[in-house]
């Protein structure tokens, strides 16, 4: 969707356009090594309506800039390219097949007077390179955990059918890309876990390990909590984009309102009677329909031989979320769905209860919360522990971000600084607006700090992080 933003300037509208998405080509240059089989090489490209030429065009220039840059270095190609209005960036996930994502750069379009036609500026360093590039991997990853790679498609049915998996693959999930709300989060594709105190954390892992023992079919099982991860059994960099596709994608599109007592704790009765808010997310939405069908989505997760094919099923009950994944070979019938509902159902239904409960005490004795002086970014790249003040919100379509725009590509431009570098490391930056913004990296963590304190120098803003560090961190090691 195209934003448009209006601003006053010198009497007359100008309009502010966000980035977008021109175009994005997935092709393979050893499928048409002679002339005349161009097209060949082209598996996937949107939007499709382009004429026939202009695709082997635009594919062609791509293939001889990255055959280019190998000349310089063999090992690393190019990964983007920048131009007046627009940026290039290129991916090889698996040898001898690129992903390609044309973004349009942002531009100011600023009224002529006499008629005439209205002046465009683009903004050529708005777009992060690192932002952007981590979206096209993002593409790929979320490709993979459905379909997994691009060499099982061709081994399966050859080039036919793997275009018809990318055809139907991305032609749904590029209209769920959000270039103007691509930020430093999309860089860390981080997980944001539920804090918890050891008791009812317990509660969860024993609640895992009966299911586990009761469905021996479960191989691996995820518990999330507010869209927050509690505990995983697969493997980190499975859990980061399935966590990202169930909280930007199949969490939302079931957020109508939950029944009655979601975010309350259950009355005793309630549990004495076994009734539960228990629902599939994934599979049948209604296991008394006769009709109901029992199929659920597949993913692809790795494995010792490589990877190995899963269902997802997601179970929810109020707040708390339950992923089981059991072997794709395994056909799962309306018995085994009733057997689970019947099992998952109450047991998750008073988690969610004592989790929401225990977070209501803590919320309380930590006494009532005042607006800080200070917004802030962590990430832990070890265990991949994201959390943000900064943001709002965050989904696949919507970004509420409480800074200004110029501030997080301050801090973008900070974390690419970091990436320079393997040493740890403090940036301070005083922005234009009077915030001050920090960086610190140490020890696998990052940290950002925005401090709206006007009149403060950089003695007081090295205090303020410390202290920050002392009450939010408590028991994470920075190095001053």
């Amino acid at each position: 969707m195209l934003m448009i933003s209006p601003k006053m300037a010198s009497g007359m509208q100008e309009k502010q356009y966000t980035p977008c998405l021109l175009n994005f080509f997935i092709y393979n240059p050893t499928f048409g090594p002679r002339e005349g089989e161009e097209e060949k090489k082209i598996l996937f490209y949107h939007p499709s309506e382009v004429e026939k030429n202009e695709k082997i065009r635009n594919v062609g220039l791509c293939e001889a800039i990255v055959q280019f840059t190998r000349t310089f270095c063999p090992t690393k190609p190019a990964k983007s390219l920048h131009t007046q209005k627009n940026r290039q960036f290129f991916f090889e996930p698996e040898e001898n097949f690129w992903i390609v994502m044309v973004v349009r750069n942002p531009m100011i379009e600023k009224p002529n007077k006499d008629g005439k036609p209205p002046t465009v500026e683009y903004q050529e360093e708005e777009i992060l390179d690192t932002v952007y590039g981590a979206v096209v991997r993002q593409c790929y990853s979320m490709y993979k955990l459905f379909n997994g790679t691009f060499g099982r498609a061709m081994e399966a049915g050859g080039v036919e059918l793997l275009m018809q998996k990318l055809e139907k693959f991305f032609y749904r999930y590029l209209q769920t890309l959000h270039l103007q709300s691509c930020d430093l989060l999309d860089v860390f594709g981080g997980i944001s876990f539920f804090p918890l105190d050891k008791m009812t954390y317990l509660k969860i892992q024993s609640f895992v390990n009966r299911v586990e023992e009761s469905l021996s079919l479960i191989k691996y099982t995820a518990f999330l909590y507010n869209d927050q991860l509690i505990w995983s059994g697969l493997e980190q960099d499975d859990m980061r984009i399935l966590y990202k596709y169930l909280t930007t994608s199949l969490f939302p599109r079931h957020s109508e309102p939950e029944l009655a007592g979601r975010d309350s704790p259950l009355r005793p009765e309630v549990a004495g009677n076994l009734l539960h808010y228990g629902r599939f997310l994934t599979g049948p939405a209604n296991l008394k329909d006769p009709e109901a069908k029992f199929r659920f989505p597949k993913i692809f997760v790795t494995s010792e031989d490589g990877y190995e094919e899963l269902h997802l099923i997601v179970y929810k009950a109020m707040s708390a979320a339950a992923c089981f994944m059991i072997n794709a070979s395994v056909e799962l019938t309306r018995e085994f769905c009733e057997q689970l509902d019947g099992l998952v159902g109450p047991q998750l239904t008073l988690l969610a209860s004592d989790i929401c409960e225990q977070f209501t005490i803590n919320r309380r004795t930590s006494g009532p919360e005042k607006e800080p002086q200070f917004k802030f970014i962590y990430f832990n790249h070890m265990n991949l522990a994201e959390k943000s003040t900064i943001h709002m919100r965050k989904t696949a379509s919507v970004c509420l971000t409480s800074v200004h725009p110029d501030l997080m590509k301050i801090l973008g431009d900070i974390n690419c600084d970091f990436a320079r570098v393997d040493e740890d490391e403090e940036i301070i930056v005083k922005a234009m607006t009077d915030y001050w913004v920090v960086g610190k990296k140490s020890d696998q963590r990052e940290l950002y700090v925005i401090l709206n304190q006007k009149n403060a120098n950089l003695i007081e803003v090295n205090e303020e992080v410390k202290r920050l560090c002392a009450t939010q961190f408590n028991n994470i090691f920075f190095l001053d």
